[in-house]
């Protein structure tokens, strides 16, 4: 493809095998020529003259015509589209359309202020002013405040109430589906893990009491009944209460000095419900007493006698330091 097919094809023009005019020039000296600067526009001067170089005025598009004169043969000139219009044209217009729009607002605030000044004031049954929120106007006391805001949230209450009952209570659940894609019993399945949860509870407690032995699970008993009864009893006791002095009685300590002269107890039962052991044994730091089937015959390694040894030498040590200094 040549040059002019590309151009014709692309830009709608080609170049023609005819050359333009020299332009012709009265001062062929040359040299650069500075204009005002106040002119910010094109210049034609009358030393160039180019006849395929269209000038444009205002907007428009000069198009040269054909027709020439029969004077001087120059060629003749038609405006083309519309004339721009002046300056002091267009601040008219502006101008226009400004007071237009100040004149439409006007308007509009004028009829809305009509409209506002002719619409029924709200006033409830009783007779009273309120706002558009419902709201009492003028000033209020704080009774009547709360007696309004009380009032309004009741009706809120009413009306949801009413909406829950025509969409129904079903469209309010949310349905859970599992993988497969079946729906889930929610209140079922909480049922489910509050019933393993309780059934993890009672097995950890049962594991906890099976550890302990009968004597400290029947002591905890004793107290759970004594905390029991201590809902009903008074909150002073005397040196003349009976049960507070039967239970100091009952109570036996292996180095009561006068155990040797008092009424020997009748022979009873542990806190087990099992027969006591009635002879002589050697204390230990738990106070259990041995089984009633005890043969009198000290089968240890001497634990317990070492470990009351030791206490009593470090008693014994504090008591003499404490003499040497009070000596001192």
């Amino acid at each position: 493809m040549s040059l002019a097919d590309y151009l014709a094809k692309n830009y709608l023009t080609a170049d023609s095998d005819k050359k333009s005019k020299k332009r012709k020039r009265k001062n062929r000296d040359g040299g650069l020529v500075i204009d005002d600067d106040d002119n910010l526009g094109w210049k034609k001067t009358a030393d160039e003259d180019d006849e395929d170089a269209p000038t444009v005025v205002g907007g428009g598009t000069l198009r040269k015509t054909k027709k020439k004169s029969k004077s001087d043969g120059a060629a003749m000139w038609t405006a083309v589209g519309v004339a721009a219009p002046s300056h002091a044209q267009q601040v008219a217009a502006d101008e226009a359309a400004a007071d237009a729009i100040i004149a439409s607002t006007a308007a509009d605030r004028e009829k809305a202020a009509e409209a506002e000044d002719e619409a029924p004031e709200m006033v409830d049954t009783e007779g009273v002013l309120r706002m558009e929120s419902g709201v009492k106007a003028g000033l209020q006391t704080a009774a009547e405040v709360a007696a309004d805001m009380k009032k309004k949230q009741d009706e809120e209450k009413r009306k949801a109430e009413e909406a829950a009952k025509e969409m129904g209570g079903a469209a309010q659940e949310t349905i859970y589906r599992d993988a497969s894609g079946r729906i889930i019993n929610v209140a079922m399945k909480r049922a489910e893990a509050r019933k393993k949860a309780e059934d993890e509870e009672r097995k950890k407690l049962e594991k906890e009491k099976a550890a302990r032995g009968d004597v400290q699970n029947a002591a905890a008993a004793q107290r759970k009944q004594q905390l029991q009864d201590a809902k009903t009893m008074t909150i002073a006791r005397y040196a003349n209460d009976e049960e507070l002095n039967d239970e100091l009685k009952e109570r036996g300590h292996w180095n009561d000095p006068a155990s040797g002269f008092l009424r020997k107890k009748k022979a009873g039962r542990s806190i087990t419900g099992k027969p006591l052991y009635q002879g002589a044994f050697q204390p230990n730091r738990y106070g259990i007493r041995p089984g009633h089937r005890w043969d009198g015959v000290d089968r240890g390694n001497g634990f317990e006698s070492q470990w009351f040894n030791s206490r009593n030498r470090k008693a014994n040590v504090e008591k003499l330091e404490y003499q040497w200094q009070q000596d001192e």
